[in-house]
């Protein structure tokens, strides 16, 4: 395998117009400034995806390219290549011929993995290159199985022995070895491992929050999996103060303060990637209940193709955040999603020629190109001051975390009408009632009618496992008759469930994609508005001229054997009932 200097890189992006000259020299430039290679600086820059430079790179060295999403793994990659060697060096295994092992890699560059495999398989791999982000995305999801099974265990005997050795020691001598250990970095201190376990545990298992919740006489910890709280393992109370001390230490709280709640944040590498933990403290009658937030890079890089939109609605969101100005809202509860959803679309519009400010509490990811604002309310820093100093930043586009009370929604509003294409979320139950809400926070009708670009409100549905995904022969008929899905078409359009496998932990659910609401304003329901029309007119309004509700959206997951019925009626029934009074 060949490799050439890394300027013709440049030349071939160049070529291929898919840069321009300012912008490539600017790049070049940087590249040098920051010892990163040009094509990082590009993907980095939003100029060029990652797809892209994997492709033009596979060009240059001569590798063939393969789509990592469509390619063939085998399902015993692990015999073919160790679990260590997969994950140290990124790479795929696709099968062997000719004693040859097929392989796909990230870095046609990266001479060492070559030889680490030809050395440790005694074979001669046979390249091609892959997007590098996915093929570490399918390694966490597809082949960490064993080791979270391994992982459980070596939690379970790590919770044995900790529990055995605070026994000996009492409580209060537990609290003060601890801070000495924290002090001395001892890595092998029981109650350190443990808490290292539970953290990399969950992020094995996917979870997307682990709660450390202290009860009467034991301490419950749970993983939050795909949207549901799973209870994995019970602490012995004795271990409840060194456990919380050692979280309290990691996320930089005040352990002497138990009575008042505290925020912090754990950085920690996992698995090759940085991985943040936003975590909160909370007093309770049995202790502090500890929940740390998993901030996952790769949550909110999956793309706006990724989501989970259906054509009509894709093409109806890519012709809304492209327009120069007006507010685009993003309506749901809490955990639906909506961060994401505006993450993704901001950076499908971080451009050189864009500028980008957000206003959030917190900045749970950061981005290069943007220009983001962490609200601080103890030191006077609201949304709505950090709104009115951005509008003099001369910004295009603006993100408001959430839209909290009028004086937000005043300003919100105002800069839409001034030029500026304003993202923000707001928790209501359907995209319609977005516009009572507004109003009812104080914003006049007529400026809610005529800043208001869309409004679309989403939920979070479980997706089936693809490893057990099979024809559900005896469907539930309470949920086909709810989502309006006659039995005797079956045989037609059948539904599907999932079996339970070791891939989905027998729930037969992995992963999580979003229905949609899209609510496009036009001229009637902006008359509505303006006339401070009810709820129930404005989403008879909104039905009339063509809006599908999330539970249509869901049906039209549940016919294409995306999920279940059952899920679909669970997430969407307080909405379908409220659409029927």
């Amino acid at each position: 395998m060949t490799t050439k200097k890394q300027r013709h890189l440049g030349e071939l992006l160049y070529k291929a117009g898919l840069v321009k000259k300012d912008v490539l020299i600017e790049a070049i430039k940087s590249s040098k400034n920051s010892n990163k290679r040009l094509g990082e600086v590009l993907v980095e820059k939003g100029v060029i995806t990652e797809d892209i430079l994997t492709k033009v790179l596979a060009k240059q060295s001569g590798i063939e390219y393969i789509n990592v999403d469509k390619a063939s793994i085998p399902d015993d990659a692990t015999k073919l290549i160790p679990e260590d060697l997969i994950k140290k060096h990124n790479v795929l295994p696709l099968g062997s011929s000719n004693g040859k092992l097929k392989i796909i890699i990230g870095d046609p560059s990266d001479l060492e993995t070559i030889d680490a495999i030809r050395f440790r398989l005694n074979t001669e791999p046979e390249c091609y290159l892959g997007n590098p982000t996915k093929i570490r995305n399918y390694i966490d999801k597809n082949l960490t199985v064993v080791q979270s099974t391994q992982e459980d265990d070596r939690l379970r005997h790590s919770i044995d022995a900790t529990a055995a050795e605070l026994a000996d020691i009492g409580q209060e001598l537990a609290e003060v070895k601890l801070r000495a250990q924290e002090a001395g970095e001892d890595d092998d201190a029981p109650i350190i491992r443990l808490v290292n376990l539970i953290i990399d545990n969950a992020y094995f298992i996917r979870a997307s929050d682990i709660h450390i919740e202290p009860m009467a006489d034991r301490v419950r910890i749970r993983y939050r999996v795909d949207g549901v709280c799973m209870e994995r393992d019970n602490i012995p109370k004795n271990m409840q103060p060194a456990l919380v001390t050692r979280f309290k230490i990691l996320a930089g709280m005040d352990i002497a303060e138990k009575r008042l709640p505290q925020d912090g944040r754990i950085k920690r590498e996992i698995g090759g990637q940085d991985i943040d933990f936003r975590v909160s403290s909370l007093p309770g009658v049995h202790g502090p209940s500890i929940v740390l937030r998993i901030l996952r890079p790769d949550a909110v890089n999956i793309g706006v193709e990724s989501l989970g939109f259906e054509r009509e609605n894709y093409q109806t969101f890519q012709r809304i955040i492209t327009r120069p100005n007006g507010i685009f809202l993003v309506t749901g509860p809490t955990g639906s999603g909506k961060t994401t959803t505006l993450y993704a679309a901001l950076q499908e519009l971080n451009k050189p020629d864009k500028k980008i400010i957000t206003a959030e509490d917190p900045v749970e990811y950061n981005f290069p190109g943007m220009n983001q604002c962490q609200v601080k309310d103890e030191i006077g820093l609201s949304f709505d001051k950090i709104l009115r100093a951005m509008l003099r930043q001369a910004p295009n586009i603006i993100l408001i975390g959430e839209i909290r009370d009028g004086v937000v929604a005043d300003i919100a509003i105002q800069a839409a009408l001034t030029g500026h294409l304003v993202f923000s979320t707001l928790h209501t139950n359907d995209a319609p009632s977005a516009i009572t809400r507004l109003i009812d926070m104080g914003v006049k009708p007529f400026l809610v009618a005529s800043s208001i670009q869309a409004i679309m409100a989403q939920r979070l549905i479980r997706v089936i496992c693809k490893k057990c995904r099979v024809v559900d022969e005896n469907p539930d008929p309470y949920y086909l008759e709810a989502l309006g899905i006659k039995r005797e078409n079956l045989t037609k359009t059948p539904v599907y469930k999932g079996a339970g496998c070791t891939q989905c932990s027998g729930t037969g659910y992995k992963g999580r994609l979003a229905i949609f609401e899209m609510f496009e304003l036009n001229t009637e329901v902006r008359e509505l508005a303006y006339s401070k029309a009810p709820t129930t007119e404005l989403r008879k309004a909104a039905r009339a001229g063509g809006m599908k509700t999330l539970r249509d959206d869901g049906i039209i997951k549940v016919y294409k054997g995306i999920t279940t019925p059952a899920e679909v009626v669970k997430i969407t029934q307080t909405e379908e009932e409220m659409q029927s009074e």
